[in-house]
């Protein structure tokens, strides 16, 4: 618990859910960021507002936006959180004998075949921590640059000048998700040129030469692929694809990880393997980022 000015004495976690929604600026992202309900993150916020008198945030069925006082509060609050948060785990970290922490985000969900990189940073150096997360698919930087996480495991290229990329961990044939009942299914391999009449995923907000690799804005002579079938997470993506709403391109990992009764990987021919590589802030690089690039360096990328 802590002071917040003339809020009195306020939860950790309802200042955690406060800045995550004011991030978000939506209750349904940031209840599964933080694992906890919708109701949850609406009572916390209620809380506070009853709390100072005014509200923080302007909300009706379609949007949500921070007031004047919760932009202020945001301010006030964002780095009084995170120096509280860095030291209550540094107190953690020091009674388990550690001395630090890196934070590792990943796009792949290929995690069998990466542990060789985890278990070896580990084993190399035992005096920190090796923390994993799954990334969000929405302003994918954002977590590098907000302090979230120290480095993101994402599809390549990388072009952000305030960003480093690192090595490379591997590189995958491409696979088309379609439904169970999808017309597609008739032949045992697509070409990207016959899917671009059907509906793909796209996500906002992401730059849109780094979403172009994962599905691209053309075919290969030139006609416009329509991605209009927004979504927010992995389920999204099998929720619309299952559904026929959407056929989806992912890394072959993806089919082996991921397979379901209602929809069916068909390799796609003309598409180059999808590389997946590390990525910090640059500002930010530390001796554990280093640690672990060296790692990933020394034992070389995935086999084909």
């Amino acid at each position: 618990m802590t002071q917040m000015g003339g809020m009195g004495l306020v939860e950790l976690r309802d200042i955690e859910i406060f800045l995550t929604l004011a991030e978000e600026l939506h209750f349904g992202r940031t209840s599964e960021r933080l694992h906890v309900s919708v109701a949850r993150v609406s009572q916390a916020i209620k809380k506070q507002e009853r709390a100072i008198g005014a509200e923080l945030f302007a909300r009706n069925s379609h949007s949500v936006r921070l007031t004047r006082l919760g932009e202020q509060l945001r301010d006030d609050l964002r780095h009084l959180h995170q120096g509280l948060t860095h030291s209550l785990e540094r107190a953690r970290l020091a009674a388990r004998g550690k001395t630090g922490t890196l934070r590792v985000s990943l796009f792949p969900a290929n995690i069998q075949e990466l542990r060789r990189y985890f278990e070896t940073f580990r084993a190399r150096h035992p005096q920190w921590e090796l923390r994993l997360r799954v990334s969000a698919y929405q302003d994918p930087f954002a977590q590098l640059r907000n302090g979230e996480v120290d480095i993101l495991v994402t599809w390549l290229p990388v072009e952000e000048p305030d960003l480093t990329v690192g090595p490379l961990l591997f590189a995958e044939p491409r696979m088309l998700a379609v439904a169970g009942d999808h017309a597609l299914t008739r032949w045992s391999t697509v070409s990207l040129e016959s899917v671009g009449d059907f509906q793909h995923i796209t996500v906002e907000p992401a730059p849109g030469y780094w979403f172009d690799h994962f599905v691209p804005k053309l075919t290969p002579k030139g006609r416009l692929i329509d991605r209009t079938v927004n979504v927010n997470n992995l389920e999204e993506v099998f929720m619309h694809t299952a559904l026929g709403e959407a056929v989806t391109l992912f890394p072959a990992h993806v089919s082996w990880y991921f397979p379901r009764p209602d929809i069916v990987y068909l390799p796609v021919t003309d598409m180059e393997a999808l590389p997946y590589g590390l990525v910090w802030l640059s500002a930010a690089e530390n001796d554990m980022i280093r640690a672990f690039a060296r790692v990933v360096r020394d034992l070389g990328p995935l086999p084909d």
